[in-house]
């Protein structure tokens, strides 16, 4: 909750359950790419193993709360698409962390986790998002009243019980190396 950074995504559908996405600092010329998304339906997030599923988040408090936006896409087509997004799990990794070396990509990738309630976010960098794109979250978030709240499927969102997974550099000797 300490290191929270803006993320831009521009996904592709692979099929009706996955989608994946490269997600910038900005939605700008010259924004750094700083990490992936990848996005699955609550179908297949309930088939992936236990601990698998501790790399995922939820996405039901993004698209209530109207943090989540969808710039230039008209109301309706927002508003169903926020529809199919609110019972969706992602699994991100951020490969840049910008805000702690804005100049080059160093370290290891870090798992990223998405907010889950009230009083989360930075509320500057949110009014900052939304003065540039021109949207107003407690907008969205009166839009998308009428989209049911899903229960959230065991397992995700598991940084909540006070520990993250990450991924650690490990020395190993490289195996079949010809001379």
């Amino acid at each position: 909750m300490g290191r929270q950074v803006e993320a831009n995504h521009f996904c592709t559908h692979l099929t009706e359950d996955f989608h994946q996405c490269v997600i910038y600092e900005a939605n700008q010329k010259n924004a750094k790419l700083i990490g992936i998304e990848y996005i699955v339906s609550e179908r297949l997030f309930r088939t992936l193993p236990e601990d698998e599923k501790k790399l995922w988040h939820s996405h039901h408090y993004e698209v209530k709360s109207g943090m989540l936006v969808a710039p230039g896409v008209p109301d309706l087509g927002e508003h169903a698409f926020m529809t199919d997004l609110v019972t969706t799990y992602g699994k991100t990794w951020h490969t840049w962390q910008v805000d702690r070396n804005p100049d080059f990509p160093l370290g290891i990738p870090q798992l990223m986790m998405g907010f889950t309630a009230d009083g989360q976010v930075r509320q500057a960098l949110l009014d900052d998002r939304d003065r540039r794109f021109g949207v107003s979250t407690a907008g969205e978030k009166k839009n998308r009243a009428d989209i049911p709240t899903p229960r959230i499927v065991p397992g995700a969102n598991s940084w909540q019980g006070g520990t993250a997974m990450q991924v650690h550099m490990v020395e190993r000797p490289v195996k079949n190396l010809k001379g």
